[in-house]
């Protein structure tokens, strides 16, 4: 059920059972992302994306002493320079790098509450703005014998989330076992937004795109400055719904399929999306209050509902890029580049395909090449402190993006 405010509990619309056979075509689908035990690794781009030359050469360096990670799906930076690692399987850990040496500290161990399997598990996490002065951790996780998702707050205490402390901000129930969508972040202006898919299967058979009166296939804005058990968030004064008949006052934005990944650009505060796609686009997003994105009436700039449905939603919001499957199959949002390392960079958005294994960029609405091909599944980006960008791949390193030959 879904929390809101200091009001009694209020549930999302009872959502039909999925059925295996659901899930199974759900599965199916080209999108992937996260899939346990799918190497992506041997599905390449089948057409080039337009390259670019203003970059300069890029590669990347393994950091944390080139530990492998099995599934790494966040990576947060501390105030004191360490890591934070969260693992799908459920753990969150600090890593401390110091003159060659690795120190791993558990920050907090979720593996025995969480459902571990495809696109479910730990999916992100976000620290409190005014981290350490507010101590809390945000965490979004599938938890066990549920069919929902769950945002919690934990305080942490000497490095380390303080067991029992665990303050349940939202539950959202999910028809189906994909699309959980997953990102947890918090803007310039201090609110949290969360993204959430379109509660699962293929095609978005309940409609949750269209429909404003759940919270599934949107990305909701709240207040979690002061939360307690009574009431664990606000809505904002400012949310473009709040007050209006037949929309969630939560939602910032929506007619998302599954947004996996999305940034705030630390110099502008856009923010960008990247929202996983059906069967013949994948897209990036920059996403503003109160817009309709489309879903499932359009998949990325194409029609994908009958042409009168199109024509019918002339409010749709198109995407920044979208880029067909054959150069991939699952996207991966990124993060605008603001670090001094690689000037070439400066101000582009890096992104990549899960299933390429390739990272991008964007240019007048068109995907460039980097030049960087990884032959491995990219699930996440991070960025450190000075705006320096990392990548998180399954089955491998976490890699650090540096300009070659440095």
């Amino acid at each position: 059920m879904e929390q809101a405010q200091s009001e009694q509990p209020v549930s999302e619309s009872p959502a039909a059972e999925a059925q295996e056979s659901q899930v199974d075509a759900a599965q199916s689908e080209a999108q992937a992302q996260p899939q346990q035990g799918q190497d992506a690794s041997t599905q390449q781009p089948q057409e080039p994306a337009q390259e670019d030359d203003g970059f300069g050469a890029l590669a990347t360096e393994p950091i944390l002493g080139a530990r492998q990670f099995e599934q790494p799906i966040e990576m947060l930076s501390m105030p004191d320079g360490s890591f934070l690692v969260a693992e799908q399987r459920g753990s969150i850990t600090r890593y401390v790098e110091e003159e060659g040496e690795v120190q791993q500290f558990g920050v907090l161990d979720l593996t025995e509450a969480v459902v571990f399997a495809g696109e479910r598990g730990l999916l992100s996490m976000a620290l409190d703005p005014r981290f350490p002065d507010d101590p809390y951790l945000y965490v979004y996780y599938s938890p066990n014998g549920t069919d929902v998702s769950r945002l919690s707050r934990f305080e942490m205490l000497d490095g380390a989330a303080r067991p029992g402390s665990e303050l349940i901000i939202i539950e959202v129930d999910q028809p189906y076992a994909n699309h959980n969508g997953g990102a947890v972040r918090f803007g310039p202006d201090g609110m949290l937004y969360l993204g959430l898919g379109d509660g699962g299967a293929a095609n978005d058979p309940l409609g949750h795109g269209q429909n404003t009166e759940t919270l599934l296939g949107s990305i909701i804005r709240i207040d979690v400055r002061e939360s307690t058990a009574a009431r664990p968030y606000r809505i904002p004064t400012d949310n473009p719904f709040l007050g209006r008949a037949g929309f969630r006052p939560e939602i910032w934005v929506f007619g998302l399929r599954n947004p996996w990944r999305m940034a705030f650009d630390r110099e502008t505060g856009d923010l960008w999306v990247g929202d996983v796609g059906q069967d013949r686009f994948e897209e990036i997003a920059l996403v503003r209050a109160g817009e309709n994105h489309g879903w499932n009436v359009f998949e990325g700039d194409s029609c994908f509902a009958s042409e009168q449905a199109c024509a019918d939603l002339p409010g749709s919001v198109p995407p920044v890029a979208d880029y067909p499957h054959p150069m991939g199959c699952s996207v991966t949002g990124g993060v605008v580049y603001r670090g001094s390392a690689i000037p070439g960079l400066q101000g582009r958005y890096i992104f990549a395909d899960y299933c390429a294994g390739a990272i991008w960029s964007i240019d007048d609405g068109e995907v460039i090449e980097t030049g960087l091909d990884l032959g491995a599944p990219i699930a996440s980006f991070a960025v450190d402190r000075e705006g320096e960008i990392y990548v998180l791949v399954f089955r491998g390193p976490i890699l650090k993006l540096v300009a070659s030959g440095r």
